[in-house]
């Protein structure tokens, strides 16, 4: 298992949230996907001293076209993206399958103008919304929890918010 955990969260690596979920994800390295950050040296700076783990910050183009090499690995990965939308072009778009994840965690998404807030520091936009429906369509389950303990539900709750209906 190359990718053990996929997750969207607008910090993209902060150092408490990763350790806490490599409680129940094991891994041994992150990769972070987010055009603006892979062109930036000083965030790309900071978000691999975030962690003591192995990280990689990469554009969306330069992770797909290393995806093979990733799903490959021995290490295990988190692969984090800092919005849905991101992850759709890999999940989707890219038709990059992480190994037996089947669930996508949403985690803080800002509120922010034309968001839909969801719960604490859970808002997204309808631009965002459609991503997670493809995602869905796509056969994974999209969760919302900052944590694993205090998740708000998964995506079918919210999709109505945003004009979806089955």
């Amino acid at each position: 298992m190359s990718i053990s955990f996929v997750r969207v969260d607008d910090r993209m690596i902060h150092g408490q949230t990763v350790t806490r979920w490599s409680l129940e994800y094991p891994c041994t390295g992150l990769i972070a996907v987010n055009d603006a950050a892979a062109k930036n040296p000083v965030l790309k700076g900071a978000y691999k001293s975030a962690s003591d783990k192995k990280t990689f910050v990469w554009a969306v183009d330069e992770f797909i076209a290393k995806a093979p090499k990733v799903l490959a690995s021995k290490d295990k990965y988190f692969l984090i993206t800092k919005n849905p939308i991101d992850m759709k072009k890999i999940l989707v778009d890219a038709g990059i399958v992480p190994s037996d994840v089947k669930t996508v965690i949403i985690g803080p998404c800002n509120d922010r103008p034309g968001a839909t807030k969801l719960g604490n520091n859970q808002s997204i936009t309808q631009e965002e919304a459609d991503a997670l429906e493809a995602i869905t369509k796509a056969g994974y389950e999209v969760e919302f929890a900052l944590l694993k303990e205090t998740a708000i539900g998964n995506w079918k709750k919210f999709r109505g918010q945003f004009g979806y209906t089955d």
